[in-house]
């Protein structure tokens, strides 16, 4: 399988692509996010002291109401704040570079027909005896405004790093996708396990992440550009936090809930298979509409 948009999309981090220089850059964002993040949540507590920090900070963790939801994703600021200033001050090129050719219209290209397909299939989810009504309809329209923009910074900030840096970083170095798609696939999908969660299941939802990074991975190199990967991962988050979420999990915004025992595998396995079922129809659907 040949990319050739690749080497446009890699073109900037050829100059430098040293492995000392792309190690130390991963390592410089992962400290500077971290430390921001806590200089961030040290400013919270300052600003609301005692029970009213701790009761934010619980919401947060567990995304189980709509302000929750919004604090979560505004952690996601370091992580923007961190791969920005590792790309200019170690790579001396802006965030930008990152984005690759013409973004923002191949975003606006993708996500639209993956949120209609979305909300064409909603209804059918409505079905499932185990799907609950969660948050109010009026609740969640009036959050969106806000939360529809810091849900694209999240999934923007994922998508500058593992997207947009390590794929760089790498692909300037080897057009193997064995190295720019898969390995910082595997390291996103490492980052999204979580035994509290899921107990013994953790490892299928990190399967799936990594899965998912490979597909965005791979409409990152067709296109030359982080607008399809975006979309991607937009109309996903989209559909798992705002239209049918996992109960007691990140669905604060959702309007309905699926309830059941994650850590049982019988319960979650029909509903895994279809999210990569989802997931790969996602992902041709770009390609179809886009012509990739």
């Amino acid at each position: 399988m040949t990319y050739p948009k690749l080497e446009q999309f890699v073109a900037p981090a050829k100059a430098r692509s040293e492995v000392w220089r792309t190690v130390l850059g991963t390592l410089g964002i992962a400290v500077l996010y971290v430390g921001l993040l806590q200089i961030g949540l040290y400013a919270l507590a300052m600003a609301f002291p005692g029970i009213a920090f701790m009761q934010i900070v619980t919401e947060m963790a567990s995304g189980s109401t709509p302000r929750g939801m919004a604090a979560l994703f505004l952690t996601f600021v370091p992580m923007v704040l961190g791969v920005g200033f590792v790309t200019r001050r170690l790579h001396t090129r802006p965030l930008r570079s990152l984005l690759g050719t013409d973004a923002a219209t191949q975003f606006r290209r993708a996500v639209l027909p993956l949120l209609a397909l979305a909300f064409l299939v909603f209804p059918i989810g409505l079905t499932d005896k185990q799907v609950a009504h969660s948050t109010g309809l009026g609740t969640v329209l009036a959050w969106l405004p806000l939360a529809m923009p810091l849900l694209l910074l999240q999934v923007g900030a994922e998508e500058l790093v593992f997207r947009g840096y390590l794929l760089q970083q790498l692909g300037a170095r080897s057009q193997n996708p064995l190295l720019w798609m898969v390995l910082p696939s595997a390291l996103f999908g490492a980052l999204h396990y979580s035994s509290a969660d899921f107990g013994p299941n953790a490892i299928w939802l990190t399967i799936w992440a990594t899965i998912f990074g490979c597909f965005a991975a791979d409409l990152t190199a067709r296109s030359g550009s982080l607008g399809p990967a975006l979309a991607l991962h937009f109309a996903t988050n989209f559909s798992g936090m705002v239209l049918i979420g996992q109960y007691g999990n990140l669905d604060g915004l959702a309007l309905y809930t699926l309830v059941i025992d994650v850590t049982d595998f019988s319960m979650l396995a029909p509903y895994l298979a279809l999210d990569f079922v989802a997931m790969g129809v996602s992902w041709l659907l770009i390609r179809l509409v886009m012509r990739l």
